[in-house]
């Protein structure tokens, strides 16, 4: 997602707190950190002889992202069976060598569940990704609690759903969107024809409408972030198209060719979609839809949209609107609520 807001403490961390966070672009998910692969031991495989044995009792008491995991895996090639064999025997000690090793970040997954809810997503994103820091983070992440807690709170509270005349609001009005006005789940996404992420947004979008087809609505509003020079002049192209019926084909075309945002690209664009060429370009010449896509950028401002792509179900953010799966996942569940 391309982020718009300062990273702080994050970004000098490196810490990948994924509901929150990036300078960049960011509609994928920072990069978890990688154990070395060995093929010592796969995810549930009975352990054969004690090295194996003693990789997955690491694994499983250290978490499978740790530094520790993924040592142990390096480790479990070349130790001799010996020196594993007594690891596994005096286990009890080396687990607890773990417990104290790990408990400043234990501790801090706690405090912070603690204080921003257990049953919140920001708690559950604290518990899915500290495992995979090493200590030392998590004591420079203590150390400048106050900061923490606050930016996670400010992140959960935009990220809670927005109430009903919130919701309506963003559905309302002539934007470009296919599915029924009346669909139990409405999706309106914060794009921008410029931010690479939104391309890979995009193709959700059409996985989305084949999928679900008439059972929800989409909805597309345009964010062109001020540091995309072509990007305004991009949506106000494409909300002409949509003047002429044909908004999705310019908008694949758009995302298909985002290095070449030019005007006279532009044009070309419509012209591969046989628009009519004079309205396209005196809607250009007199930015007849520049208020329209401002007034859309002050609408994402409202909602606290910080970064393309932004993406709203019913109202709720969803973390990672370029993973058809994570899209998924959010319309099944609203549309069982």
């Amino acid at each position: 997602m391309v982020q718009i807001r300062h990273r702080s403490f994050v970004s000098a961390l490196a810490a990948p707190l994924s509901l929150m966070l990036a300078l960049g672009c960011q509609a994928k998910k920072e990069p978890e950190p990688t154990a070395p692969s060995t093929g010592t031991l796969a995810t549930g495989q009975a352990p054969d002889g004690p090295c194996p044995e003693l990789v997955q009792k690491l694994c499983e008491k250290a978490g499978d992202k740790s530094e520790l995991c993924g040592a142990g895996r390096a480790l479990g090639d070349v130790l001799p069976a010996n020196a594993c064999k007594a690891a596994v025997a005096d286990f009890a000690s080396v687990g607890q060598r773990i417990d104290a090793e790990r408990k400043v970040c234990s501790d801090l997954i706690e405090r912070i569940c603690a204080d921003v809810g257990p049953s919140t997503d920001t708690c559950q994103m604290v518990r899915d990704q500290t495992p995979s820091f090493p200590k030392e983070r998590c004591v420079a992440l203590t150390a400048q609690y106050d900061e923490v807690i606050k930016e996670l709170k400010q992140q959960e509270a935009a990220n809670q759903p927005l109430p009903p005349d919130v919701q309506a609001k963003l559905a309302a009005g002539n934007a470009p969107s296919f599915g029924p006005a009346d669909a139990k789940v409405t999706l309106v996404e914060f794009s921008d024809f410029q931010c690479p992420y939104c391309s890979r947004a995009a193709e959700v979008v059409h996985k989305v409408r084949e999928r679900y087809g008439d059972r929800v609505r989409f909805v597309f509003r345009q964010f062109p972030l001020d540091f995309h020079r072509e990007a305004h002049l991009a949506a106000q192209a494409a909300l002409a198209a949509h003047q002429q019926g044909k908004f999705w084909e310019f908008h694949d075309l758009l995302f298909k060719n985002q290095n070449a945002l030019t005007r006279d690209a532009l044009e070309k664009y419509g012209q591969d979609l046989k628009l009519d060429m004079a309205s396209l370009k005196q809607a250009l010449d007199a930015s007849t839809y520049k208020a329209a896509v401002d007034a859309d950028l002050k609408l994402g401002q409202e909602v606290s949209v910080n970064g393309t792509p932004t993406l709203f179900i019913n109202g709720k953010r969803v973390s990672n609107p370029s993973d058809f799966e994570a899209v998924a996942r959010s319309i099944e569940a609203a549309l069982g609520a």
